[in-house]
């Protein structure tokens, strides 16, 4: 199984390639690295460019399954929107090519590979070294957590959801 992790940003995209081995719990890195946009391009055109970079790696490398760093609330609701438009295009790219998509809130990344859901890039970073037996921590930073949001899915499955059972409303007839 191939796992392409992203982690959306719409200056820098990080991604990661993951190859599933010897079992559900052993994973081997194919490629990472970053798609990057130009900050004085208009939305649109960055927009655009993440689109066809996650593209190009969906046709290179065939991924069975697209892990998705969820979104994270900013301070500046402007930066929560414009990182959920770049969130959008990667879903889209996932969707076009009818791989399975998997969401990953970034606590539920940083437990599932360092133990904590609090943990530092550094620490992050530190694990995916130990875990997938690397000599140096995937570069930059957001390389590692494209490659860490593939790395959930290794080691978690997709995500569980929950149900919603709704029950009727109480009767509001007197007696």
């Amino acid at each position: 199984m191939t796992i392409l992790g992203i982690d959306p940003g719409t200056a820098t995209t990080g991604y990661g390639v993951l190859r599933q081995v010897e079992g559900p719990r052993r994973a081997v890195l194919v490629e990472c690295g970053v798609i990057r946009t130009f900050p004085r391009d208009p939305l649109a055109a960055r927009l655009r460019a993440i689109y066809e970079g996650v593209a190009a790696l969906i046709e290179r490398h065939h991924p069975d399954v697209l892990a998705v760093e969820d979104v994270f609330y900013a301070r500046n609701v402007r930066t929560t929107v414009v990182l959920g438009h770049a969130r959008g295009v990667i879903l889209l790219a996932g969707a076009q090519a009818g791989i399975g998509i998997h969401e990953f809130p970034p606590a539920t990344i940083k437990k599932a590979v360092a133990g904590s859901g609090g943990a530092t890039k550094e620490q992050v970073q530190f694990m995916l070294t130990r875990l997938l037996r690397l000599k140096t921590a995937p570069r930059p930073s957001d390389a590692a957590d494209g490659v860490a949001a593939a790395l959930t899915y290794c080691l978690e499955g997709p995500p569980i959801r929950l149900a919603v059972v709704r029950l009727p409303a109480p009767s509001m007839a007197r007696a």
